[in-house]
């Protein structure tokens, strides 16, 4: 018979439902349920795939409400035989129940960690170590590494993790527009994760492709798009009905102020998901509350006063490290060079150049801290700044501060302070544009150090060179490369006039560069073949963006004012996967005109690169070789608010030295705990790691067996497919597996021809070559005219693997389970018993083998050693027809019982554990409403309720629940009587 799932107990609490991996009944056909959620209205929602013939392959989701959903009842498994060579069949179907069913919540170790395109650091897989911990009721966490550590790379492994468990069916990632493509590829490339990207060209395809109107989330499972595209009117209202597995928000920070768009749609979307992953270099502002900001993201119980709080209880939602970190200097030793120094390149200003300081110091910011000419003290260095960077962006500064004058001149024309400064703006904008190419000594200087280099035509050195200054950007984008002798072409724009270099010069700024044409540039410059030579930037690619794949050489043409945006520069070329030895160097324009003394040593002061630009250019290079990151060294923790303070210490007399002094001194005590190796990282070297049954050697050995087992007679006729000796393997993907793969990019798919055509049936071409798929992806980046790499390497989250278990698991008929003759001495029945929670999550996961029937019944727990024990390989002796299948059928039902008594006594004691690891959470939630509903002048006594209730329902529903499902899923029969036997 058929017993339908229970779905409340006696007590009014939720059962077990319907487990991912099980096989269910629903109008008359067989589904594999994968994944199963508990909702208010309509009990139980599973989402499914067909099984049976009509509905093979098909996916859909049923409710328990609308649908008469029914678990088959173990002891009523059919037996029968299987007659594939070596009992394939039933191998294959055992190790697809194994990789189908989600790892349970007392599982903490990592099971994938090896299996990616990567070499695995450890201070890379501790955060999915700590994230996976039962510290916190759900996976959330904030990854907060310091530049160039991975942080892609970490949310890859976790992302993978997670799904491996059942927990990552949706997933949304939250990323700035211009490195959308550059994480969907590192996801796809080596971790196999495949996610659409809801860019413009995106919003496109959902237009095209699901009827308007409709939840383009319920779509598209697994996206990624950027804040800004979210909060369009295509998706924002779409996602108050959205609920997501996980939810990745990239360069988090920028979440942080409360009461704008952008925090808003980060605290729904935190509200809607149940993993949450923060990354950001730069995690906090420096203001207690920010941070806090964060962490109510992650745990709204965290933190009771968002202005007065612990850093040390919060140890478990976050990580970061810094390169000097012992785990992380420990791990990539040998396979991250060291960065070279930071040279500075002394430049001797010209007459003219020299003029122009002279003005400077004899009218904005007189010798000796005499009066000022500006009516606004911050002007002046406003102005130092500006011509610092180049005689153009001076000019345009100048523009600006008249075009704010004669406003102020039009409400106040007798405005003496204003007409007298309008006045020496005028002198100072004669003085600057009298300096022409020629007396511009940093250009000059640059052209020298770009020749020294190797940069010119016939070369394939490349450099990258920041501004911060887009006047100065266009400029030299137009005049360097004609002075290195690139040639032109007569294709020339007013706007773009770097264009006609044949792409070697590329330029990225806020206000010219697209979105689009922003990923395509960062793109370009990665890829070897692609004729780009110099790469002219502001800060816009300071954050996030890789440039180190074929350059290790940049040039600062002018200095930030900001430790902090030094550092984000560097880490541009000096990051995780660099090959070369990152070098810097940063021209710093000199005068010998005298300006002031400093006053604690008396030593002479020039109004020059040499006050700031230098100074911190040599911290900020200290600061990585000892404190790990630039904010360590002033405890500020944006470069805007590093810069502002720096001024103003300057206009009140003080050096370089003595303001960062004064703003270390100034820190938040604990915010300063935020600096250097912090967050829960364990003594022990080792990362946890998950004991996974298999019964194969390797992925790629169960792929093949799969496959002739799926694709009879032959995979090579079925599906055209073709071995090369490198380890490619190439076929025509049946529609079904196109199905899956519809979350890539359509231009990747038609771009390595996958998808079939007028003239091809297309073509997937994978590999289980680390090595292979590794020098593809490095080809990829350095001779071809895409970063896509030409083969996919398979993970085991890859969906040609899904695509396969799911076949093979249905290779086995409805409520069938094959007996296989094996290296034992009586009939072993091998049962999965699963407790979920009211979630419809695995609490607990057991593979047990039941022997003894029917006179001295006894259930062991089966191991790797176990199997390899019972000789279930791919050469044990096979036989066609069970020597006893009455006889064995008789005992299912007693082999079911033994079972269920066996999970029945360790299921209390994992229920009182999982009970006492959830209690601490409790515990936490009622002291937070306590301290809650007393913080603050005006705090919000029916929010602080609604949260904390919220917060125990949600401790309540990870408790396990309901009656175990118990599945039979192969019988054990000794290959002769009374005989053990071998392996053949």
């Amino acid at each position: 018979m058929n017993i339908e799932a229970e779905t409340v107990t006696g007590e009014g609490q939720v059962s077990a439902g319907f487990p991912p991996g099980s096989q269910v009944l629903v109008r008359d056909e067989q589904w594999l349920v994968r994944k199963s959620t508990f909702t208010r209205r309509d009990r139980w929602m599973i989402e499914v795939t067909g099984v049976s013939p009509f509905v093979r392959g098909e996916e859909a989701i049923f409710y328990q409400s609308l649908d008469d959903i029914r678990i088959l009842d173990p002891r009523e498994t059919k037996l029968v035989a299987d007659d594939s060579a070596n009992h394939r069949r039933a191998r294959l179907f055992l190790e697809a129940v194994f990789r189908k069913s989600a790892l349970p919540q007392t599982e903490h170790g990592l099971a994938l960690a090896d299996g990616f395109l990567m070499h695995p650091q450890v201070h890379q897989l501790r955060p999915a170590e700590l994230a996976l911990s039962m510290k916190n009721p759900q996976p959330r966490i904030l990854i907060a590494d310091v530049v160039g550590l991975g942080k892609t790379l970490e949310i890859g492994i976790l992302l993978a993790e997670l799904i491996r468990r059942g927990r990552g069916e949706r997933i949304l990632v939250v990323t700035p527009q211009h490195i959308l493509e550059q994480f969907q590829r590192e996801m796809w490339t080596r971790f196999a994760i495949p996610l659409v990207r809801l860019d413009s060209t995106g919003i496109q395809r959902v237009q095209r492709e699901i009827p308007a109107g409709r939840n383009p989330f319920a779509y598209f499972k697994r996206a990624i798009i950027s804040v800004d595209t979210l909060k369009s009117a295509v998706y924002a209202h779409h996602l108050e009905q959205t609920d997501w597995d996980a939810v990745v928000i990239d360069e988090s920070h920028n979440l942080v102020n409360r009461g704008t768009q952008n925090n808003e749609l980060a605290r729904l979307l935190a509200r809607k998901t149940d993993a949450l992953i923060l990354a950001s270099a730069t995690p906090h502002n420096g203001r207690a509350e920010s941070f806090a900001e964060l962490i109510h993201m992650l745990d709204e119980a965290a933190i009771a006063d968002p202005s007065n709080y612990d850093v040390d209880q919060l140890e478990h939602l976050y990580i970061r490290r810094t390169k000097t970190s012992p785990e992380v200097r420990d791990s990539l030793t040998g396979s991250w060079p060291d960065r070279g120094p930071s040279t500075p390149v002394h430049v001797q200003a010209s007459a003219a150049e020299t003029a122009v300081f002279a003005e400077l110091i004899e009218r904005w910011i007189p010798a000796e801290g005499g009066p000022s000419v500006s009516t606004h003290q911050l002007v002046p260095y406003q102005l130092l700044k500006s011509f610092l960077s180049s005689h153009r962006a001076l000019l345009a500064t100048i523009r600006t501060r008249l075009k704010t004058l004669a406003t102020s001149l039009a409400e106040k024309p007798g405005d003496q302070a204003r007409l007298a400064e309008r006045t020496a703006l005028l002198t100072l904008q004669e003085l600057t544009g009298h300096i022409q190419d020629d007396d511009a000594s940093k250009l000059t200087a640059l052209v020298a150090q770009l020749r020294e280099l190797g940069v010119g035509p016939g070369s394939d050195t490349r450099v990258v060179i920041f501004s911060e200054r887009i006047p100065t950007l266009t400029w030299l984008a137009q005049t360097v490369p004609a002075v290195l002798g690139f040639p032109a072409t007569a294709e020339v724009t007013d706007r773009k006039p770097w264009t006609a270099f044949n792409g070697a010069v590329q330029v990225m700024h806020r206000e010219s560069t697209s979105d689009e044409e922003q990923q395509r540039i960062v793109e370009a410059f990665g890829l070897r073949d692609a004729p780009v030579r110099m790469l002219f930037t502001g800060d816009l690619a300071s954050e996030g963006v890789n440039l180190h794949q074929q350059c290790h050489i940049l040039i600062h043409y002018d200095l930030p004012w900001s430790l902090i945006r030094i550092e984000q520069r560097n880490g541009r070329i000096d990051r995780y996967g660099q090959k070369h030895s990152p070098q810097f160097r940063a021209l710093v324009l000199t005068s010998n005109l005298p300006w002031r003394t400093d006053p604690e040593s008396g030593a002479a002061r020039t109004l020059d690169d040499r006050l700031v630009g230098e100074k911190l250019l040599a911290r900020e290079a200290e600061a990585h070789k000892i404190e790990g990151s630039a904010e360590a060294v002033t405890g500020l923790y944006r470069a805007q608010e590093e810069e502002d303070r720096l001024i103003k210490d300057l206009v009140a007399g003080r050096t370089v030295e003595q303001s960062i002094k004064k703003s270390r001194a100034g820190r938040t005590g604990f915010l300063a705990k935020l600096v250097g190796q912090v967050g829960a990282v364990p003594e022990r070297k080792e990362v946890l790691r998950a004991e996974v049954l298999t019964l194969f050697s390797s992925t790629a050995d169960y792929f093949d067996e799969g496959l002739r087992q799926i694709c009879r007679p032959n995979p090579e006729d079925q599906l055209s497919l073709y071995r090369d000796d490198n380890g490619t393997i190439a076929f025509e993907p049946p529609a079904d597996l196109l199905y899956r793969l519809r979350s890539l990019p359509r231009s990747y798919l038609k771009e390595q021809q996958i998808l079939p055509g007028p003239d091809s049936p297309g073509r997937l071409r994978i590999t289980f070559s680390k090595d292979l798929a590794d020098a593809r992806l490095t080809a990829a980046r350095e001779s071809s005219d895409s970063q896509w790499p030409t083969v996919s390497y398979v993970t085991d989250v890859h969906p040609v693997l899904d695509w396969l278990t799911d076949k093979v698991l249905v290779e086995v008929g409805r409520h069938e389970a094959p007996v296989l003759a094996a290296a034992v001495t009586e009939p072993v029945f091998l049962v999965q018993g699963i407790a979920s929670n009211r979630l419809g999550r695995p609490t607990i996961v057991k593979w047990m083998a039941a022997t003894g029937l029917p006179n001295d019944p006894r259930t062991v727990e089966i191991t790797p050693e176990l199997l390899a024990e019972f000789g279930l390989g791919p050469r044990m002796p096979a036989r066609a027809v069970p020597r006893d299948l009455d006889g064995l059928t008789k005992m299912v039902p007693d082999a079911i019982e033994e079972a269920r008594r066996y999970f029945g006594e360790i299921e209390g004691g994992y229920r009182a554990d999982i009970k006492r690891t959830l209690e601490p959470y409790r515990d936490k939630v009622g002291k937070w409403k306590q301290a809650a509903l007393f913080a603050g002048p005006r705090p919000d006594h029916r929010q602080v309720d609604s949260t904390a209730d919220r917060l125990i329902q949600l401790v309540a529903s990870l408790e396990s629940v309901g009656a175990p499902m118990l599945r039979l899923l192969a019988v054990l029969e000794p290959l002769a009587d009374g005989v053990k036997g071998t392996q053949g």
